[in-house]
């Protein structure tokens, strides 16, 4: 690949996972309740030293180990996934960028304006082709090992994340039920406007450029053996 064609992708990937921070960011100071994965990763912030984005960065990689356990093939926006959103959300959370929700009205505002963000985001950074994030890839997984509807799944996902979340002390209101209801619809919203299909992504995966680099390295011993012959 190309470097002028790798740059681009680079600079939409972590874009993506900028704007999709910045959603995560909006619908936790919507102060409104937070979506599941959220709760979670304040319930473990709470009981821990860690901030929320080094919680989110642990659960990433518990999910990325349990991926790869499983089978699922891992992009390298999986990783960046992992470690850049939380980074960013505790940038944006450090440095104040958004206001904390202060009415009903506002809350909800915030809440659809951090949804689409998300959607937004994922547009961005899953359309570079490098992969999606961990959480993604244990629903696939799930998925595929059983008979159930990716419905089920996801469902059975998040509320048994979201029970785990509660019992530790993460924040669940009324905004959790609406965002976990409407989120999939503003998501989709923002795939329609960037003119975004998923299934016509094709991605690539860290295995396939190990295999090149192998490939690659094969070659040049094979180089050095016939120069000295």
């Amino acid at each position: 690949m190309k470097i002028k064609g790798v740059l681009p992708k680079i600079a939409r990937l972590y874009i993506g996972l900028f704007i999709f921070a910045l959603g995560i960011v909006t619908t936790i100071n919507a102060n409104f309740g937070l979506q599941p994965w959220d709760v979670l990763h304040q319930g473990i912030s709470i009981n821990t030293s860690l901030t929320l984005g080094q919680a989110s960065i642990i659960v990433g990689l518990l999910l990325l180990a349990i991926n790869f356990y499983l089978g699922e093939r891992i992009g390298w926006a999986t990783i960046a996934n992992i470690v850049f959103i939380g980074i960013f959300i505790d940038f944006i959370m450090s440095m104040e960028m958004i206001p904390i929700g202060s009415s009903f009205v506002m809350a909800l505002v915030m809440a659809v304006i951090g949804m689409f963000l998300l959607g937004l985001g994922s547009a961005l950074y899953i359309g570079v082709g490098l992969g999606a994030g961990p959480r993604d890839g244990i629903m696939v997984a799930f998925t595929k090992r059983t008979t159930q509807s990716v419905r089920l799944i996801r469902s059975s996902i998040e509320a048994s994340v979201l029970v785990v979340g509660y019992l530790l002390g993460g924040t669940v209101g009324i905004g959790t039920l609406i965002m976990a209801l409407s989120v999939g619809y503003f998501i989709q919203l923002a795939f329609k406007i960037c003119k975004f299909n998923i299934r016509k992504i094709k991605h690539r995966y860290i295995d396939e450029d190990i295999r090149l680099i192998k490939n690659w390295m094969q070659q040049r011993k094979n180089i050095k053996i016939k120069a000295k012959e």
